[in-house]
């Protein structure tokens, strides 16, 4: 392992300049190790996400460093982070590591990922396991994060994750339906639109390790891949019929839904979908009041920058207060999805690589924006340095 040397003084950061607008500092001040088991990281790959555009252009904090996803190599410890006896589990110096960041920080300006350095709690850390690239890495923690908060809004209970996910762990061929969360032992469908987006797909192999029967909408381009990764069916939400179809599949059982696209159209094929009996729908972003059709089922969004415990001051809808929930449910599923992650239960998506570091980002971010990019992540390398 090659050995880490010391952070400079400085660093070369994307700093939010103005909506839609994001500027490259040469001389930023590394971001500060604030909490007792935050590590400083060297930043080797980011990922673009579209909340990287939409933030800086509807809540832009000027100078602040933008950014959210990540993968790189710990080079630092707090204080007292150094002071604490390690395990083999312990993050430590030289471990590669990845994470997502609220980035474009009201709060904290000079912390995101879309720079050279960026520092974490050790417990919002994943380890990157052996058989992954960083590249793969870096495009995974904020859907991760997304689906365990999602589980969370679904009223699905960490305790009955983690007992079935082990189950997955220890005997990954037999298929048992999910049986801590509910009171039958039928099995349980969960209707994931979007299966062909990051986080859907994210969404469908961990459903399919908790013992769950995920079924999505998604193109006919992205079915195929969603029945390798789990999907017990796969409907085409281009179908006039498509939520008639879903709720026929499911002989009216459809009670949970989680909607990655959260727009009007995913929202209604959602509700047409759901049984007769209602049920709870989670959107991964503010969903249009006008689509709560059915009183039977209760509406619910999230944001996961609410599990770092601060309040989101951005503008509205995004102006959200402190979730102490939400905040320790994510101590808890990063525990758990560590444990996916290294069973190789989550495969990472289709990747497109760019070189170029952080001078080339903002393209990616406007590609992004623009929806130019199609069924793969986009992932720009920001270290070429040789890093263990």
């Amino acid at each position: 392992m090659a050995a880490i040397s010391s952070p400079p003084l400085t660093q070369k950061a994307l700093k939010v300049a103005s909506p839609d607008t994001l500027h490259l500092v040469t001389d930023a001040p590394l971001p500060t190790l604030g909490q007792d088991d935050s590590v400083l990281i060297r930043v080797v790959c980011v990922a673009i996400n579209p909340v990287d555009g939409k933030s800086a252009e509807m809540s832009p904090t000027p100078g602040a460093t933008s950014g959210t996803d990540f993968a790189g190599i710990v080079v630092a410890l707090h204080g007292d982070a150094k002071s604490r006896t390690e395990t083999a589990d312990t993050i430590k110096t030289g471990d590669r590591v990845m994470g997502f960041v609220f980035g474009n920080n009201p709060h904290v300006l000079g912390n995101g990922a879309f720079a050279e350095y960026v520092t974490l709690p050790r417990r919002f850390l994943w380890r990157v396991p052996d058989h992954m690239s960083l590249e793969a890495a870096a495009s995974l923690p904020v859907g991760i994060a997304s689906v365990g908060m999602a589980l969370h809004y679904l009223r699905i209970s960490m305790s009955s994750l983690l007992k079935a996910v082990s189950r997955s762990i220890a005997a990954p061929s037999a298929s048992q339906p999910h049986d801590g969360a509910f009171d039958s032992d039928a099995n349980v469908f969960i209707l994931v639109y979007g299966g062909g987006t990051s986080t859907g797909a994210i969404a469908i192999q961990i459903l399919k390790a908790a013992g769950f029967h995920p079924i999505t909408c998604c193109s006919s381009e992205s079915a195929s891949r969603a029945k390798r990764l789990g999907a017990v069916a796969t409907f085409d939400y281009q179908s006039a019929t498509c939520g008639r179809d879903i709720r026929d599949y499911t002989n009216d059982s459809l009670t949970l839904a989680i909607d990655c696209l959260s727009e009007s159209a995913s929202m209604a094929i959602c509700y047409e979908a759901m049984g007769s009996a209602g049920g709870r729908y989670v959107s991964l972003d503010p969903f249009p009041v006008r689509g709560c059709v059915r009183r039977s089922i209760v509406p619910d969004w999230i944001c996961s920058f609410t599990q770092f415990g601060q309040s989101i001051p951005w503008a509205p809808p995004y102006n959200l207060d402190e979730r102490p929930d939400d905040h320790r449910l994510a101590e808890e599923w990063y525990h758990l999805a560590q444990k996916l992650l290294d069973a190789e239960l989550i495969e990472a998506p289709t990747l497109e690589i760019r070189r170029g570091g952080l001078l080339h980002v903002p393209e990616g971010v406007a590609a992004v924006k623009l929806g130019q990019i199609k069924r793969r992540k986009l992932i720009y390398r920001i270290s070429e340095e040789v890093l263990p």
